[in-house]
């Protein structure tokens, strides 16, 4: 089986083909470390943890990098109000979200570079950008020549003459074109600085990534991935630089996430519409999240509600459904059945996931095997063949990240608890006190086990 990627640079799906046989290379633009991180950050590293556990449970070895944003007006601004340095801020908010990603079961990345490790590297990209003629200086800043680049625009559609003629805001006239981007910004009074060929000063965003990304992967890369709201300018911007400093094709596929939505918006730290990852923790468990994410399409917009959440919630319980013991039956004969059904399951969930990596449709294929086991165990399936088609369901969840495990709070000694309580209330319906019966069965629903009652006795698992 092939697998296909939507490239936003072709805005079509196309065969994956390494640079390097059975090797990826993947750089994913990370969070600007000023405040707490909502999820709509989680959204999109988990998009891409998504796509690196499946890529290499094919079998490909990646080389997964993420940055963080380190040195930033926002960062700054935030430094100034608390009276604190810039580096105090951008580190308490890394290590926030080093935290959240390992809560979140996303896997580590290779590399975490910073702009701040990187300066003499992003200070030797300007400096060749400006000798070979598609940065100049200006005053102590650096300005990208959007002219001097012939492809700039190819990647968001847009171009150069129809940018001109929308701009709007007031034009700095040290600028040879309204579009040209700073590469290197001069120091300001009370901000932090390093010293370059143009005068103390600091990076311009779009370059950190382009020298953070050539310092970890080289000159050339198979995936760059991030949220669509980075398409313009910030990726555009990566595209010029990247390749007017090396002379050949950056990135082979660029692949973006959808943004996550709060009441119709955009989840934004800037407008203030947003759930911080924390806050979403408190109140449920981090596979549903992720459960959210895989429900629908990583292209498109994921509306944040009660109600997808709760969808989310549901789903998650359906497939734990699936790992429940056999029944206490005996002389079931449908076993080749179940193995057939779970090797047509896998087939179908590979061949979703090749397909841009739609893990709606792939958990469509996972939920009708749920089903298929359900049905299997209701029949009387033996407990041995139970198992295997379980650790197949096991196996291809945890591709996606995802951990069946019933959460560490349900566990443990309350079971023995509520085998006890069972046992009480069978012994109420032997005796027909079919009150106190139905009021142990309540009261363990309120608390999330739910109990089924056959033939052969009762089992119970949690909701």
């Amino acid at each position: 089986m092939e697998i296909k990627i939507y490239n936003t640079l072709s805005r079509k799906k196309e065969p994956f083909k390494t640079l390097e046989p059975g090797k990826v290379s993947m750089y994913v633009c990370g969070p600007t470390v000023y405040d707490k991180a909502h999820v709509g950050h989680a959204m999109s590293a988990l998009v891409f943890d998504i796509v690196r556990r499946y890529l290499e449970y094919r079998g490909f070895e990646v080389k997964h990098v993420t940055n963080y944003t380190d040195v930033d007006d926002k960062i700054i601004q935030r430094a100034m109000v608390e009276g604190v340095d810039s580096m105090e801020i951008a580190q308490r908010y890394i290590d926030e979200f080093d935290q959240h990603l390992k809560d979140l079961n996303i896997l580590p990345a290779s590399e975490y570079p910073r702009a701040t490790e990187k300066m003499p590297q992003i200070i030797e990209g300007v400096a060749d950008l400006v000798d070979k003629g598609f940065a100049y200086p200006k005053e102590g800043d650096v300005y990208y020549r959007v002219n001097k680049f012939p492809g700039y625009g190819k990647l968001s559609g847009r171009k150069i003459d129809d940018m001109e003629a929308g701009f709007r805001i007031d034009v700095d006239q040290r600028k040879e074109h309204p579009m040209d981007f700073a590469l290197w910004k001069g120091a300001k009074p009370g901000e932090p600085s390093w010293p370059s060929p143009w005068g103390n000063g600091r990076p311009g965003w779009h370059i950190e990534c382009s020298v953070m990304s050539h310092a970890c992967l080289g000159e050339q890369i198979d995936i760059h991935g991030g949220g669509n709201d980075l398409i313009f300018p910030h990726h555009e911007n990566e595209i010029a630089q990247s390749e007017a400093m090396f002379g050949k094709q950056f990135a082979t596929y660029w692949m973006h996430n959808g943004m996550m939505q709060l009441s119709g918006a955009k989840m934004s730290k800037s407008v203030g519409n947003l759930v911080t990852i924390d806050s979403f923790l408190e109140k449920h468990e981090a596979a549903a999240l992720r459960m959210m994410i895989l429900n629908s399409s990583y292209r498109s917009p994921l509306t944040f509600n009660e109600e997808t959440i709760e969808h989310a919630q549901k789903a998650l319980k359906r497939l734990r459904s699936a790992l429940r013991p056999a029944l206490p039956k005996d002389g079931w004969g449908s076993a080749a059945k179940l193995e057939d059904q779970s090797v047509k399951a896998k087939e179908s969930f590979l061949a979703a996931m090749d397909d841009d990596f739609n893990t709606a449709n792939a958990m469509g294929h996972l939920f009708d095997f749920v089903k298929t086991i359900n049905q299997a165990r209701d029949e009387g399936a033996d407990q041995e063949s139970l198992a295997k088609a379980q650790a197949l369901l096991n196996e291809l969840v945890g591709v996606l990240g995802l951990d069946l495990s019933v959460p560490e709070v349900q566990g443990g000694e309350a079971e023995a608890f509520i085998d006890l309580l069972i046992e009480i209330r069978k012994k109420f319906r032997e005796e027909k006190l079919w009150e106190l019966s139905d009021l142990v069965r309540d009261k363990l629903e309120e608390l999330n086990v739910s109990l089924e009652d056959t033939a052969q006795g009762t089992t119970w698992h949690w909701k």
